[in-house]
Formats: structure tokens, sequence, C-alpha cells
């Protein structure tokens, strides 16, 4: 199942690395995609399983991002 997100915040690839790193962490999670938008909303393809929850907390987690949207 794919999981659609857009993320503010993310200026940077090192942005980048940190988003994929913190959502590849969680159990179910099979992959990340991100079209790193700085200048505004990045998007981000999650591949895999996950709570909105357990998202939301990895995207805190992984550094100064919002979490705008999720879409299943």
């Amino acid at each position: 199942m794919a999981i659609s997100l857009e993320v503010s915040g993310m200026t940077c690839y090192h942005c980048e690395t940190h988003v994929k790193n913190e959502l590849m962490a969680l159990a179910g999670v099979s992959g990340v995609e991100v079209e790193l938008n700085p200048k505004g909303l990045s998007k981000v393809k999650v591949d895999g399983e996950a709570s909105d929850a357990e998202i939301r907390e990895a995207i805190d987690e992984a550094g100064d991002y919002t979490l705008e949207s999720i879409s299943r």
C-alpha cells in the first residue's frame, strides 16, 4: 500500500536523508521516495503499512519538519 505525504521544512538532501531514515525504521515500511521541494511542500511516498501516528512521530523525530497531509 502506498501512503502519500506532504512535508514542509525540507530544504536539502540532508533533510531528505533524515526523513527517509526515520520512515524506513518503521515496522512495515518497505520503501520511501522523496520529491524534494525546498521552497514549498516536499512530496513523500511511503510503501508499506504504518499508522498516521507512527508517520507523524517519525517526521517529528527526523527534525524540524511539519507533516502537512497524509493520503492513502
